[in-house]
């Protein structure tokens, strides 16, 4: 069995099919089918369903691809280590998102980049609960995420930030108080919200249940810039946390009078000793 193997498995799984694994490692789509068939007869197991329009993992392969990734990061690690030693860093480290969560991210990648310019960075944007299973299997290295306590369980978690929310309204929408808003207040008024999984939408899911209010949410959207837009015309307020609504001057922003909501980002990463990549983020994360 050869790692190059294990690595079209994978891709096929993931990818849901060989065509589109073909195009992700860029070879012919018959040499991922022809790859597959050499590591079934070689292993006597049946690890794909192909039918005409679709490809499932079978029984055999869904107990074989979690440990085929195990064995691929474990030959990364051994790569990486040997590297290492040599003071250079090589391969790919993927870093989870979420939209909103950014925090001078920029500025970390262009130093890791400039420190280890044969590092391939990717960056996988999911809902939190994609980002935390991304840890848990392997394909996401590290993450930097605003995960509420459940979320953080059987995870490495260093705080970076903690921020207030602030409610977003068109200019001219009249409240009791200027640059502060009660929750009561915002009980008959049109939300926009995020959707189910987004990390905004938790935390203000929590705050409102807090204060023992409901909101009316009449949009949902899931781009921080529709959100802006439809708040701009008046067609609805938004709670977001007050560094990304300070990307939109032109909106009115008040804070809670109390039980403010608070925004809280950290880096996660799988519990254990971090892969070389990853403790070089780490650094630059400070």
């Amino acid at each position: 069995m050869e790692l190059r193997q294990l690595e079209v498995v994978v891709a096929v799984a993931e990818e849901g099919g060989f065509t589109a694994a073909a195009r992700r490692l860029h070879v012919v789509q018959s040499a991922v089918s022809g790859t597959v068939r050499t590591l079934e007869k070689e292993l006597g197991v049946q690890l794909f369903e192909r039918t005409t329009h679709r490809v499932t993992l079978t029984a055999a392969g869904t107990a074989f691809v979690p440990a085929a990734r195990a064995a691929l990061r474990a030959a990364d690690l051994a790569r990486a280590a040997a590297d290492e030693a040599r003071g250079v860093l090589r391969g790919v480290l993927t870093i989870g998102t979420m939209q909103g969560v950014w925090l001078g991210l920029d500025r970390v990648l262009a130093e890791l980049r400039s420190e280890h310019p044969g590092l391939t960075i990717r960056l996988h944007q999911a809902a939190a609960v994609d980002i935390r299973a991304g840890l848990r299997d392997g394909t996401v290295d590290a993450a930097i995420v605003a995960f509420d306590r459940q979320q953080q369980r059987g995870l490495t978690v260093r705080s970076l930030a903690c921020e207030p929310m602030v409610l977003a309204a068109a200019p001219g929408r009249a409240f009791a108080h200027p640059g502060r808003v009660r929750f009561e207040e915002l009980a008959g008024l049109p939300f926009v919200d995020f959707a189910p999984g987004w990390a905004v939408r938790s935390a203000v899911d929590r705050a409102f249940r807090a204060a023992g209010v409901e909101r009316t949410a009449v949009f949902e959207v899931n781009d921080i810039v529709a959100a802006a837009e439809l708040v701009r015309h008046d067609l609805a307020v938004c709670v977001l946390p007050e560094s990304i609504a300070a990307h939109f001057p032109d909106l009115a922003l008040r804070r809670f009078t109390r039980g403010q909501p608070r925004w809280d980002v950290a880096v996660a990463c799988p519990a254990g000793e971090p892969t070389p990549a990853v403790a070089a983020l780490l650094r630059h994360l400070g």
